[in-house]
């Protein structure tokens, strides 16, 4: 029977002259992916070839019920790794039907920064790396440990190779390949420091490109966990005790810190963000505090600082940064529940437009 479904859902539909798009937005607690999908007429060259559409923004925490319709303009595209064919994937925001965006709406005001010419000049990288927990779906427990119990010690799992050692591989190929055919720019994977805990690269990227590429890498892979019976948590402190947590440390660099001289730049900037730490903390992820407590490769919460490759520090600097006197720098802050609109256009506000 599986196949058979199998089967007929791979169905090639090119000879109808329409395709299939997977409208995805972001939902009411602001981590929560939602997603539907509509027959529209091939070919689709961009989002402006794309209509607008609307959804019960009742039943998502983001509208009343007596004023419920919430819009959808789409703003980025992505071949569809599971219909595949000419199916595509659709990153959305989302407004009211008198075109404000409504407040979970964070990639809007993202937008803005990014389209202030002195931020433009500059040409943002990012390079994210997105830490997440594989859990069994029917104790919440993470994947490969024994039921109420707990493996060995840290050590051995930090990009391990074994049955005791890597849990939910196929996952994470899976998902690696499919973010690659669906035009993402991941740059890695590998297996974290807590067992049954992953992390995948996406970048460089440029401006709010970053945002949408890792909206569209995240919900290919709850899509994939889904499949595969799995649960992904985004909690930057899965299980309490001496065990990491999960980041989503941001690598960054604008053109003059890539230029000869660019080192002098990037200590600017850091200063800037030292000046901004409580403001950067506030919008780095909800339950960060239990993340950064200064152990397990974390600053502490309070306390900001930078080193070269100092893994305890806020920002770290590569050694080959300050070899070349030029590069990036990583802030190492972000939980793994950030939203990355929000997290790259304030690193750009505050490197470049901010002037204390």
């Amino acid at each position: 029977m599986s196949q058979l479904v199998d089967g007929i859902a791979n169905l090639d539909i090119t000879h109808t002259g329409f395709i299939i798009a997977e409208y995805i937005w972001i939902g009411g607690s602001g981590l929560d992916l939602r997603s539907k999908a509509r027959t529209v007429k091939a070919p689709i060259e961009s989002p402006k070839d794309l209509p607008k559409w609307n959804y019960d923004g009742s039943s998502t925490g983001q509208a009343p019920g007596e004023d419920s319709e919430v819009l959808l303009y789409p703003q980025a595209i992505f071949k569809d790794p599971f219909r595949k064919g000419d199916n595509i994937l659709v990153i959305c925001d989302c407004y009211t039907p008198g075109g404000d965006p409504i407040p979970t709406n964070k990639r809007f005001a993202a937008a803005k920064i990014f389209a202030e010419k002195e931020v433009e000049e500059e040409v943002p990288w990012y390079g994210i790396e997105q830490e997440y927990t594989l859990l069994q779906k029917d104790v919440k427990w993470p994947l490969g440990w024994p039921a109420g119990g707990f493996p060995g010690p840290q050590g051995p799992y930090y990009c391990g190779v074994g049955a005791d050692k890597a849990w939910g591989r196929s996952i994470v190929d899976a998902h690696y390949k499919a973010c690659l055919y669906a035009g993402i720019q991941i740059s890695g994977v590998n297996g974290e420091v807590m067992p049954g805990q992953w992390e995948f690269q996406v970048g460089p990227c440029v401006g709010i490109s970053a945002g949408d590429q890792l909206w569209c890498a995240r919900y290919i892979l709850e899509r994939i966990t889904e499949l595969a019976g799995v649960v992904l948590s985004l909690d930057p402190k899965p299980i309490e005790g001496d065990w990491n947590g999960a980041g989503c440390h941001t690598n960054y660099s604008t053109l003059s810190m890539r230029k000869e001289g660019g080192f002098e730049v990037i200590k600017e900037a850091i200063e800037k963000l030292g000046l901004r730490h409580k403001e950067h903390i506030s919008a780095y992820g909800e339950g960060n505090e239990r993340r950064l407590t200064g152990r397990h490769e974390t600053a502490d919460i309070h306390t900001f600082s930078w080193g070269v490759a100092n893994r305890g520090a806020s920002i770290r600097v590569g050694r080959d940064t300050e070899k070349e006197g030029k590069g990036y720098f990583e802030d190492r802050r972000p939980a793994s529940n950030m939203d990355p609109y929000v997290v790259t256009s304030l690193i750009a506000y505050t490197t470049i437009l901010y002037k204390p």
